[in-house]
């Protein structure tokens, strides 16, 4: 395990050469080391009531949907219930089934003052395979970190 200071620069050179408005780009397995190592650091879930329900859900994580099931319609309340459920200076890790939901909702935070903001690569479910299929190629449920079936 790194230590924190080591993994939140990772992130932010990550960030820097993604060139995108938020402080870092973190690994599932990286992320999951930051909730151990930084008292106060939330990890928001944004993906849909239905794939919480459904895919599995992060023990502790804050949810709050992006987009709304079933019509995958911006949620406009994602920044209200964000200020309402979590402290603006924490440091945030956003997270979703693969990493574009979270790096919107990661930039809708800082255009509203959250200022130590995390996109988590690769999602929940990480990216399809040749099959088409997920949870095969990177992910936090194939990294192995605790999550639990809806």
């Amino acid at each position: 395990m790194g230590t924190l200071s080591a993994l939140l620069s990772l992130a932010q050179q990550r960030a820097a050469d993604m060139q995108v408005p938020y402080q870092g780009a973190l690994t599932p397995a990286e992320a999951y080391q930051v909730l151990q190592l930084a008292p106060g650091a939330r990890l928001v879930d944004v993906r849909t009531r239905a794939e919480w329900d459904w895919v599995g859900r992060v023990p502790g994580a804050v949810e709050i949907e992006w987009l709304g099931y079933p019509g995958m319609q911006p949620n406009p309340n994602f920044v209200s219930q964000l200020q309402h459920q979590v402290d603006r200076e924490a440091l945030v890790m956003f997270l979703c089934r693969s990493g574009a939901r979270s790096d919107a909702a990661a930039r809708a935070a800082i255009v509203a003052g959250f200022s130590n903001c995390y996109n988590i690569l690769e999602g929940f479910e990480g990216d399809k395979d040749a099959e088409g299929h997920r949870n095969r190629i990177g992910g936090w449920r194939h990294a192995g970190l605790p999550w639990q079936q809806g």
